[in-house]
């Protein structure tokens, strides 16, 4: 291995680091300090009035509201009035003759009523 280049790398960090620097001392600027104030100058002209705005565009439509509460049922409604009395019917028609009998006669007898 060449010993050479490692040397060299190895002094010239010291070569650098001992080389002389001037030393560099910023001084501030001077300060002007103000004078007194002068007189007020006169007043400026007014400017001109500036141009309208241009019209916004149109806002977007707002969405559906909500569908409100349902009302109360209403109160039972009062009792309507009787109907008038129908008029009487007319009367049927009449039914035949019976016929005549054989000759034998029944005859019911009541039923008893109970002894209290």
């Amino acid at each position: 291995m060449k010993i050479a280049p490692l040397l060299i790398a190895l002094l010239l960090p010291l070569g650098l680091a001992a080389c002389d620097k001037p030393t560099v001392v910023n001084m501030p600027a001077p300060v002007a300090v103000p004078g007194p104030a002068g007189p007020t100058g006169a007043t400026g002209a007014t400017g001109n009035t500036g141009n309208t705005g241009s019209t916004g565009t149109t806002g977007a439509t707002g969405s559906q509201g909500y569908d409100g509460n349902t009302g109360q049922t209403g109160a039972t409604g009062s009792t309507g009035q009787t109907g008038a009395t129908g008029s009487q019917g007319y009367d049927g028609l009449k039914g035949d003759t019976g016929r005549t009998g054989t000759g034998t006669t029944v005859i019911v007898v009541p039923a008893s009523s109970p002894s209290r």
